[in-house]
């Protein structure tokens, strides 16, 4: 049985994701597969690719074919070259940065404010109800100044 690692295919239509398997040479690219040794997110700056470096150099010594783009991913993890005996192990991955979390943004842009919060972290919420109030207020106030002209009109008329 010839045993091949490639690239299983998920995600959705201009979002794609593919795990990195382990499976017979006849299945279709997004069929059952033996074992999943990684995963590889080519959209993401710089793109996510994990590999286990031990199950790896398993399947690679018992005889697994791995695809041409899947050589090229190990190639950057150096899971090839280490298999091959070639220098350069360490690989060409890139790490992307971690990102900040919600309060050191908030503590920076406090020392851009000058140390001290000139208003609260968060706002109150409006209500609506208020202005609707309001309207209603008006609109009574406007009968009452009406029915006081027809009051006063029948009035000087006598």
């Amino acid at each position: 049985m010839a045993v091949k690692i490639k690239l299983q295919r998920l995600g959705k239509i201009r979002a794609p994701y593919y795990r990195v398997v382990v499976a017979d040479a006849r299945t279709r690219r997004s069929g059952k597969a033996i074992e999943t040794i990684g995963r590889y997110h080519p959209k993401d700056e710089p793109s996510l690719i994990e590999v286990d470096s031990e199950r790896t150099q398993y399947w690679l010594g018992v005889g697994a074919k791995p695809t041409e783009s899947v050589q090229r991913i190990l190639e950057i993890t150096g899971d090839w070259q280490k298999f091959k005996g070639l220098p350069g192990t360490e690989g060409t991955l890139k790490h992307a940065e971690p990102k900040p979390t919600k309060q050191e943004l908030f503590e920076a842009a406090l020392k851009d404010a000058g140390e001290e919060p000139t208003t609260e972290a968060t706002t109150p919420k409006k209500r609506g109800g208020a202005k609707k109030s309001e309207a209603k207020k008006d609109e009574a106030k406007k009968d009452e100044a009406k029915a006081e002209e027809k009051a006063e009109k029948p009035a000087d008329q006598s």
